[in-house]
């Protein structure tokens, strides 16, 4: 045989064995995609195993199961036509008598227990606010070194996981619960709330202006004021518009509790079992929150330049509101 023969035989055999490697290649990686595929499904099944679990125990703990929600389920049915009074419009349109919420709101002078519990927030907030900022920036390692810039941190931490309506039951022996002891704890939770998102904005400043300012002598509160803070004031403006958010919801939340403003009305409307004019006073403190956040929005959109990615729609605002009263509650 020549050797241009044998050249082409050693080629094709190559050929046929790269071809093999291919295959088994190939095959490898089909098979550890089975097993990728496979283990993540259990994976998923295992964790919706352990989630219904969790739900199922959780209601148990709760007694989710007993029966005496069953039984009250008609008298629950009788309240909603309460919460929602119907009306014949026209003589043959039904729908909700709104006329009896409007009624109501005149009667029990919501504009003003409204106006006492957006003073309460913006009290709060303005009272706080101050402090949050001097913790934020001593908690900054910039400013503090370590480790004893942790000790502001852990104060804003302790804060923190401290609810509103603690705060306000700690200041009970200041005057009971009022509208001062509800706008003390508003205040308080403000700094740890706004204080903890300002340490985080001074995590994230640059350093040309810091070392600018230091390169012309100046002394360390000088660097501090004109190179620190002048790089986060909108987003001081900004978290401090989000914060009283938070507020006006701990303020109707705090007024249940008999801290004054909507709450105190609301609660005494459902202890009364006067279901409609609890619900025309929910519809009230709607308005107020959504105005509210509607304005803290456009506020913050503006502060970022237009940037309108935290704007949430009227409807998701409507239906998420109870939501947001628990957490800033809670």
């Amino acid at each position: 045989m020549s050797a241009d023969s044998d050249s082409v035989v050693g080629r094709f055999l190559k050929g046929v064995i790269r071809g093999d490697d291919a295959d088994s290649a190939v095959r490898q990686r089909h098979t550890a995609l089975k097993r990728t595929r496979l283990l993540r499904r259990l994976s998923q099944f295992a964790l919706l195993v352990v989630i219904g679990i969790l739900l199922v125990g959780s209601l148990v703990m709760v007694g989710f199961w007993r029966e005496e929600w069953i039984q009250y389920w008609p008298e629950f049915t009788d309240a909603l036509t309460q919460y929602f009074p119907p009306e014949l419009y026209f003589g043959f349109l039904p729908a909700v008598d709104v006329g009896r919420y409007y009624q109501f709101w005149v009667e029990a002078g919501l504009v003003g227990e409204a106006g006492i519990t957006l003073a309460i927030a913006l009290a709060g907030t303005i009272l706080g606010a101050p402090l949050a900022l001097l913790f934020g920036i001593l908690g900054n390692e910039r400013v503090t070194p370590f480790p004893i810039n942790f000790l502001f941190r852990g104060v804003m931490s302790i804060i923190r996981s401290i609810p509103s309506l603690v705060w306000a039951l700690i200041y009970v022996p200041l005057g009971g619960i009022s509208p001062v002891t509800a706008t003390l704890a508003i205040g308080t939770d403000t700094i740890g709330e706004l204080g903890r998102l300002l340490t985080d904005e001074l995590e994230e400043i640059d350093d040309g202006p810091i070392e600018g300012i230091s390169s012309t002598g100046a002394d360390k509160p000088q660097v501090i004021t004109f190179g620190m803070i002048t790089q986060i004031v909108r987003p001081f403006i900004a978290w401090s518009m989000f914060i009283l958010e938070n507020n006006v919801r701990s303020a109707v939340g705090l007024g249940i509790i008999g801290a004054g403003g909507l709450g105190v009305t609301l609660s005494i409307e459902q202890q009364t079992f006067k279901f409609t004019n609890m619900m025309a006073t929910i519809l009230f403190i709607v308005l107020l929150v959504l105005s509210v956040e509607m304005i803290s929005q456009r506020t913050r959109s503006y502060l970022r330049g237009g940037d309108d990615d935290e704007g949430l729609s009227l409807y998701d605002r409507i239906v998420g509101l109870p939501e947001r009263l628990s957490k800033s509650l809670f």
